[in-house]
């Protein structure tokens, strides 16, 4: 079993200091990425990601900081560097070693500039989301630019694994970048609902939140069977069975 999740916006470098820090398998990649984004003045990149002035200098002054290679002194653990809604809801600094060690083979992060991160992978903190369309030697859109690459990725990563699902609990903007149909696996989707006056919706703040939770209780208790995720029970979401299909499994709280 392995899970997939999004990247947040939000980042903070934190040179956590850990055993086992790796580097991210698809580095060659994001060099491209990052030698391109170094090249556009501070114009083209508010332009390209319609972001504010404050928010504009503040990635530029990061990709022009970009440094290679990777080390605990300029990057930090991935785990550790995204922070946000949804990685708000992981306990990261209680986890031990051993937990580390089970994020690292059973969690893979996805990322518009780095295409797939595992948790302990070293990062420098950057923004540039999946959906951007941006000019690359491969096409218009990084979708075009990651092409397989991340699929191949998750393909090699599921390998010999006595449970080989993907279970999706990353943005459809993020998943998107995941070629489902070259996969040697099946996806079990997870979803987040809100019950209220006999409506169920998904309320996407709740859903970050909750995802990351999923993450938490997954990492905390080992969970490498997929029936046990059956089990998750927190800020009142419950597995439900009425709402749930084989491809997506449905956690919901409040009342019909």
């Amino acid at each position: 079993m392995l899970l997939v999740i999004s990247p947040s916006k939000t980042q903070r470098l934190d040179s956590k200091v850990i055993d086992c820090l790796t580097q991210p398998a698809l580095l060659t990649h994001t060099r491209e990425l990052v030698n391109s984004l170094a090249g556009l003045t501070m114009a083209e990149l508010a332009d390209l990601m319609k972001i504010s002035p404050k928010l504009t200098a503040l990635t530029y002054q990061r990709y022009q900081s970009f440094t290679f290679p990777f080390t605990p002194k300029n990057s930090g653990p991935a785990l550790f560097v995204f922070q946000g809604d949804q990685f708000s809801s992981l306990a990261v600094d209680r986890y031990g070693q051993d937990d580390l060690l089970f994020a690292q083979d059973h969690l893979r992060i996805l990322s518009g500039l780095y295409g797939v991160l595992r948790p302990l992978d070293l990062m420098q903190p950057y923004r540039l989301e999946m959906a951007t369309k941006m000019d690359t030697s491969r096409g218009k859109t990084l979708y075009a630019f990651w092409n397989n690459r991340i699929t191949d990725h998750l393909n090699t990563a599921l390998a010999g694994r006595k449970t080989r699902v993907l279970v999706n609990l990353a943005s459809d903007e993020y998943f998107k970048a995941v070629h489902v149909k070259n996969l040697h696996c099946p996806v079990l989707k997870i979803s987040f609902k809100e019950i209220k006056n006999g409506k169920t919706r998904t309320i996407a703040i709740y859903a970050k939140r909750a995802r990351g939770m999923m993450v938490d209780f997954v990492i905390r208790r080992h969970v490498s069977e997929l029936e046990s995720l059956k089990k998750f029970s927190r800020a009142g979401y419950r597995y439900s069975r009425r709402l749930s299909t084989e491809r997506e499994w449905v956690f919901s709280r409040g009342s019909e």
